[in-house]
């Protein structure tokens, strides 16, 4: 049993090209691509806010505010698109993805960690990398409390 409880299970998507993790208890949960209405005067990587059952979600634009370029995807890819409604310290916020990929279990001797810069991500918003069995690429790993400073967040939460 301690065994299991030591994997780490992550969704993972797509940004760019690159594919990154987040740890499943901090995912509310995906959403397909919605309109997204745009609010005056703020920070430029805020997408603007959603209405998701009533409350009120800010959508952050992760390729805006890493200086990431958007993925180039197929039609078919393109259904997988959306947001991940986050869990931020009690604040949710919608972060927009290129593509959901899957849900995968971690072993945490597996995760290495980050390089010096990744995509335009700082290592400080970076827990580790995973390298992929299949074509040997890397998942990266955000944590997700450090995306945004306490400042950033008290902004970005007083626009719902």
């Amino acid at each position: 049993m301690g065994e299991l409880e030591t994997r780490l299970q992550m969704v993972t998507f797509q940004l760019g090209k690159e594919s990154y993790g987040i740890d499943i208890m901090d995912v509310k949960e995906i959403y397909g691509l919605e309109d997204v209405r745009p609010i005056p005067n703020a920070p430029g990587y805020v997408e603007g806010i959603f209405n998701l059952r009533g409350n009120i979600i800010p959508i952050i634009n992760l390729h805006k505010r890493f200086h990431i370029k958007r993925a180039q995807l197929s039609e078919e890819e393109k259904l997988l698109s959306g947001f991940i409604i986050l869990n931020l310290q009690g604040t949710h916020v919608g972060i927009i993805i290129d593509k959901v990929l899957r849900v995968m279990t971690i072993e945490p001797d597996s995760i290495q960690p980050p390089p010096q810069m990744v995509s335009g991500i700082g290592t400080e918003y970076i827990t580790g990398v995973v390298q992929q069995k299949d074509d040997g690429s890397y998942l990266i790993l955000l944590d997700i409390n450090r995306l945004f400073n306490p400042e950033e967040l008290r902004q970005i939460s007083s626009l719902t």
